[in-house]
């Protein structure tokens, strides 16, 4: 007999609460540059005890091959991908019209 969600009380394998949860998040990613001038994708808005941030941080980090972390409610990837993460979140079971995409605007050196 499988094993029943206490707080769905569908069978566990279905995955369904993890599911339901994803499409209710409000998801704003970003970038922003740090140390060295190197960019950093800010993924925020991610509620960390309806959905297993470290475990959405390893899917993303693995998809996208760099390296990043996840604390305090915030996932931050090393480089820019903000032009490919609304489509990846999608495949990970977000909804579309729930994530925020910030595009970097670009920056425009004066030569001296």
């Amino acid at each position: 007999m499988p094993e029943i969600d206490p707080i769905t009380g569908l069978p566990k394998e279905l995955g369904t609460f993890e599911n339901l949860a994803k499409e209710r998040q409000k998801v704003t990613v970003s970038t922003t540059k740090k140390k060295f001038g190197k960019q950093y994708t800010i993924v925020e808005g991610v509620n960390e005890h309806e959905i297993d941030l470290k475990d959405l941080a390893r899917k993303l980090k693995e998809q996208f091959a760099c390296g990043g972390t996840a604390k305090d409610g915030v996932i931050e990837l090393q480089g820019n991908h903000t032009k490919a993460i609304k489509g990846v979140l999608v495949k990970l079971g977000f909804a579309p019209d729930t994530i925020d995409v910030t595009m970097p605007k670009p920056s425009f050196r004066k030569r001296r």
